[in-house]
């Protein structure tokens, strides 16, 4: 059930029209292992530097979150400043400094590396490539990309997709990766370099998951398309994909099945820890989460969709046992 994540702990400053926070508790590996580790135990593989304070250590081992392969290198910790207008789907970048991160090379502690579960955070290809190759033989590797490797390491990216059964990307990384406008093309082409599985982030618009076969949307047991939890107040969306991506895979490995069902609930669940990451600033909220939270917010949006009858005279319909759900 343990979950090996390798990526980035980091400081980050953001700004948005709900307020600000400086240097606080950052890094896609901290937002995937603190959403990942309400439903299984979870060690992440990064590096910070001699300034990174100790009581963000204390938090995360307050999580359960396995530190062995935490390195503290002399030099400063990764700090990403952005800022957000009132569209909140996009941040702009205002400054990153990769300070000891520039020269990470992962290292998987050797009690770690017949971890069945691995996540690949956005880092290089070539250093996610050379991660794989230290573990053993695990049961199923997820990973992130971005547009900036999608553009400048296509060789060795290609190379990772032809190794890994899961990819979580945007809706504008899935067409440069795959050269196709329509996103449903674009993932069954993304499918074919490799992944079996390719979750489509969304943000404010959801999430859509491709599961293996099925070239058209009338395959509906294929495909998985989810709105987001509508909410009343969004305050930060940083970071909220690393939190899907945290309860996706968590909620995965507890369940210890990589199957169609397994799959589809384990988006529902990233769906809703995103959903809590966004209504605080930084870790605020995903940080004091409970697994009755997270439950009952599932339980909330999985009644949020159209659940009956297609029949306009009140009788039969997608509601009736036996029913296949899908037109």
């Amino acid at each position: 059930m343990s979950i090996v994540c390798v990526g980035s702990v980091a400081l980050d400053s953001v700004k948005t029209p709900s307020g600000e926070r400086k240097e606080v508790l950052g890094g896609a590996a901290t937002y995937f292992a603190t959403a990942a580790s309400i439903f299984t135990h979870v060690d992440i593989v990064a590096v910070v530097g001699e300034d990174f304070p100790k009581q963000h250590v204390d938090f995360l081992a307050s999580k359960g979150v396995g530190l062995e392969g935490l390195e503290r290198r002399p030099g400063r910790t990764f700090r990403w400043t952005g800022e957000y207008g009132f569209d909140l789907n996009e941040a702009r970048t205002l400054e990153t400094q990769l300070n000891v991160f520039e020269s990470f090379r992962p290292t998987i502690p050797a009690g770690l590396r017949a971890t069945e579960w691995l996540f690949l955070g956005n880092i290089d290809p070539r250093l996610q490539l050379e991660v794989l190759d230290q573990v053993e033989k695990p049961k199923l590797v997820a990973a992130d990309t971005m547009n900036y490797w999608i553009a400048g390491s296509r060789e060795p990216l290609e190379k990772l997709l032809a190794r890994i059964d899961l990819l979580f990307v945007n809706d504008s990384e899935a067409r440069q990766l795959s050269g196709q406008s329509n996103i449903v093309r674009a993932a069954r082409a993304i499918q074919a370099m490799g992944p079996r599985v390719v979750c489509i982030k969304r943000g404010e618009y959801g999430a859509l998951l491709f599961l293996p076969h099925g070239p058209s949307i009338r395959d509906g047991e294929h495909v998985l398309a989810l709105p987001s939890v509508p909410l009343a107040e969004v305050q930060d969306p940083t970071r909220a994909g690393d939190s899907f991506a945290g309860g996706f895979l968590g909620s995965l490995a507890a369940g210890g099945k990589i199957e169609a069902h397994a799959l589809r609930r384990a988006a529902v669940f990233g769906t809703v820890l995103a959903s809590f990451t966004v209504e605080r600033f930084g870790l605020e909220r995903l940080g004091a989460l409970t697994r009755a939270e997270v439950e009952d917010r599932f339980r909330i949006f999985s009644r949020l969709t159209w659940q009956g009858s297609l029949d306009l005279a009140g009788g039969g319909g997608l509601d009736k046992p036996g029913a296949s759900g899908h037109a």
